[in-house]
């Protein structure tokens, strides 16, 4: 039997980092994370091999329903939305703005990786062993750490072309 309170001690705080780089919102991300568990006591008599791993699941999942619904609302909104707007004072840089520009780069660098680089990047950074991963993704777990390798490698390439963009034309 599955000890659900230990795995939520030892992977909660991973599941939130995991979940806040797919939704890009801290409290969001916190919020599905207790979904996820809520959703996996559902099934809380269920034989699990690797609990960890069907969290990470379970997460993935409602992270990628959370985009779809955030995808309609924004249709929605730009529906409604006036076409005359008031144009907002320029806002003075401070630390946090500085941030959250990095934070956006970021998450634009990681927009431009294929799904699988995304997914096994943040599995690994959300604590999931190489078998883990490979188990959550379908690939051979001796590919995990090149896969890996390659990840890092384009998600960088990724963040510092959108860098030298943003130097040329600043």
């Amino acid at each position: 039997m599955t000890d659900w309170s230990e795995v939520y001690r030892t992977t909660f705080e991973d599941l939130v980092r995991f979940l806040y780089r797919k939704v890009w919102d801290a409290d969001r991300a916190r919020d599905l994370a207790q979904e996820t568990f809520v959703r996996v006591l559902d099934h809380e008599g269920d034989e699990v091999r690797n609990p960890r791993a069907w969290v990470f699941a379970v997460a993935a999942n409602l992270a990628r329903d959370e985009a779809r619904t955030v995808i309609r609302r924004r249709k929605h909104l730009s529906l409604l939305k006036n076409e005359t707007e008031a144009a907002d004072p320029a806002p003075q840089p401070d630390d946090a703005a500085v941030r959250r520009e990095e934070a956006e780069a970021a998450r634009r660098a990681l927009e431009q990786l294929s799904e699988r680089d995304r997914e096994v990047l943040l599995l690994w950074d959300g604590g999931l062993s190489y078998p883990e991963i490979a188990e959550q993704t379908g690939l051979a777990p001796g590919a995990i750490g090149t896969t890996l390798s390659r990840a890092r490698k384009r998600l960088v390439a990724a963040y510092e072309s959108r860098e030298e963009d943003h130097v040329a034309r600043g």
